[in-house]
This record gives structure tokens, C-alpha cells and sequence, in this order.
């Protein structure tokens, strides 16, 4: 048998890909760069100063990933979305704790590394961490052929956020009922529910990412790779003020699944169902799909991005600000007795 010379790249794995879309991104990483940064992009470990202005400061970490939304963005060839996803899902996930992001890190992976790919990816990411004052402090990249379908990317992040202890939230021991459920909305899918709507659109109603996805007035690409919103900036005023008990993100397992995590175990989420109308691509999936309304309540967000509850007292304060910081927020519903749960009427 006669030998044959196998080199890493041989094997499926260029390491001048991957110095070339570091090369690329080094400078939308130093961009994000804030005061508690201590290192630069290269080091085998981020450096961030564990000084905070916080009295009684708690760290509050969170990782997450984009899931199949990646596939949207590879039939589009639209990268600059999915980055900024990811980093906002994860800002959100911490910020109903009433935590403020500190840094972020982040880890793609893929079949083959595409230098332009990465660029793109690393913008959104780097777009939303300075839009919250966060630092993009580190990261990896992996080219994994084999592991990975031809032209799979994958992306996953971590953040870590600070809170004062006199902060956080959920406030359980305060709860009770009659506060007021208020929803801020959502801009789409955000980044949960793609396995089904990606089924929907492409396989049953048969449509191409470029087709106008009925009832929108976009087309399927821009819909489904519409931005995960951050509730960042108009929420962290009423946190520092005091003036909510709970929040919640509302994500995979939409108002079902995710209000009775910040609930006590005597309470109850009362959602008025007719106090929103469900966006249009909610309702085109639903009908197409023709999946029972409790599977699409615990499938999609169906409009409502997050959810803060406000006790009685001072909930129309509440709902003013955010109407005043331009947020079109509405009353959802109240806290009720109850054992935990989420109810419709």
C-alpha cells in the first residue's frame, strides 16, 4: 500500500481560514472594548475588572444559542442578523434577573470557516454589544468537517452581567395579586420556534426565502431573520428605580412556560387574550400548520418579546414610562391565586 501524505488541511481543517477571519474581526472585538476590559483579542483568557460600582454587586451569567435560525440565514446568505440575536437573547435573559451586561463571549463553529461569513456574524454581535455597553471580550472559532453538514454555521454565547443584590429580581416575597402583567413586543420569532416555521414555510406552503411571505408584506427571509429584540435600555431605569417585581423573557415555551418562572407558588398569570392581536406571521403559521393554539402558545412568543409584572400601586407609572420611552406596551393581564400557572381568558 502506498503512502500517502495527510496534512490538517487535507483533512478538511485550514487554520489560514480561520487567521484570516480572525484578522477580520479583531477590530469589531476591540471596538466593544469597555472601561473594565483588561486584555486585547489573542490572549488564551478574557481580563475584565471585578470592580463595581454595584454596593452589594451578584454576577449573573447566561448561554444560549440561535438554533436553526442559522439555516434561514444561509438560504439568504444574510449573516448580520444572527449575530446581534444571539447577544440580545442572552442580554434579555439576565436583564429580568435586573442584571446589566458586563461581557460576552461567543463560540462558531462550522463545516468550513468562511472568513466574509464570520466578519458578518461578528459585526451583529459586536453592533449589539456596544449598543448595550458591552464588552466582546473573547471567543473561539471551529472548523469541524465532518461534524458539520457542507456550509453548517452554528453559533452559541455567554454573558455575564452584574446586579445589586437590592435589585434582583424576581421580587416573590412582594408579589401578589392583583400586580399587573404589562407586554412589550416582540419584532418576530426572535430565536425560538424555527424547526416548525422553517417546516411551514419551505416544505408545506413550499416558499423560497425571496417570496413574500403572505399576510407581512416581507418576504419569508425578512421575517423570519427579523432581529431578537433587546429590552435592555427601556427596562434598566425601572429596575434601578425599583419599581418592578418580576420580569420574564419570553422564549422557547412562550407566555406558558416562561411566566411561571418568576411566579411564587401561590399565584396564578391571568393573560387577557384579547388585549393584543397576533402578528401576521404568527397567524400564517398557526393556519398553514394548523397546530392546536395551546401548541402555538407554548411554540412562538405569538407578539409578546417580554413581561413585566408592577404592583397595582404603581403600574400605570409603569406602563407611562415605557409608552414614554417609545415602547408600545400594553396591560396583559394580573396576578391572580393560584398555584403557579399560567391561565387564559
Amino acid at each position: 500500500m502506498s503512502e500517502q501524505q495527510v496534512t490538517y488541511a487535507s483533512s478538511g481543517v485550514d487554520i489560514n481560514r480561520q487567521d484570516e477571519a480572525l484578522r477580520r474581526i479583531k477590530p469589531l472585538v476591540k471596538a466593544t472594548k469597555t472601561a473594565g476590559v483588561r486584555s486585547d483579542i489573542g490572549l488564551f483568557g478574557g481580563l475584565f475588572s471585578a470592580q463595581f460600582p454595584e454596593a452589594k454587586p451578584i454576577l449573573v451569567s447566561s448561554m444560549d444559542g440561535v438554533g436553526t435560525k442559522m439555516k434561514v440565514a444561509r438560504l439568504a446568505n444574510t449573516w448580520n442578523t444572527v449575530g446581534g440575536d444571539l447577544v440580545n437573547h442572552c442580554i434579555n435573559d439576565i436583564l429580568v434577573q435586573g442584571a446589566r451586561p458586563l461581557f460576552f463571549l461567543d463560540y462558531i463553529a462550522a463545516q468550513q470557516l468562511e472568513p466574509e461569513v464570520i466578519e458578518a456574524i461578528v459585526t451583529g454581535m459586536a453592533n449589539a454589544c456596544r449598543n448595550s455597553g458591552c464588552a466582546l471580550i473573547g471567543g473561539e472559532l471551529a472548523e469541524m468537517p465532518g461534524t458539520y453538514e457542507t456550509g453548517e454555521v452554528d453559533v452559541a454565547g455567554t454573558i455575564v452581567g452584574v446586579v445589586d443584590q437590592d435589585e434582583l429580581l424576581p421580587r416573590l416575597d412582594v408579589m401578589a395579586a392583583g400586580d399587573v402583567l404589562i407586554a412589550l413586543p416582540s419584532s418576530g420569532l426572535h430565536t425560538n420556534g424555527y424547526s416548525l416555521a422553517r417546516k411551514v414555510c419551505f416544505e408545506v406552503c413550499g416558499l423560497k426565502v425571496t417570496d413574500e411571505l403572505p399576510g407581512t408584506g416581507q418576504t419569508v427571509a425578512e421575517a423570519l431573520l427579523a432581529i431578537h429584540r433587546s429590552y435592555l435600555t427601556q427596562l434598566m431605569p425601572l429596575v434601578k428605580a425599583k419599581q418592578l417585581v418580576a420580569m420574564a423573557h419570553i422564549t422557547g415555551g412562550g407566555l406558558t412556560d416562561n411566566l411561571p418562572r418568576v411566579l411564587p407558588a401561590h399565584l396564578d398569570a391571568a393573560i387577557e387574550t384579547g388585549s393584543w392581536q397576533t402578528p401576521a406571521l404568527f397567524q400564517f403559521l398557526i393556519e398553514k400548520s394548523q397546530m392546536p393554539l395551546a401548541d402555538a402558545r407554548r411554540s412562538f412568543n405569538l407578539g409578546v418579546g417580554m413581561v413585566v409584572i408592577a404592583n397595582k400601586a404603581n403600574a400605570g407609572e409603569v406602563l407611562l414610562a415605557l409608552r414614554n420611552a417609545g415602547e408600545a406596551a400594553w396591560v396583559l393581564g394580573e396576578l391572580v391565586p393560584g398555584k403557579g400557572e399560567v391561565r387564559y381568558r
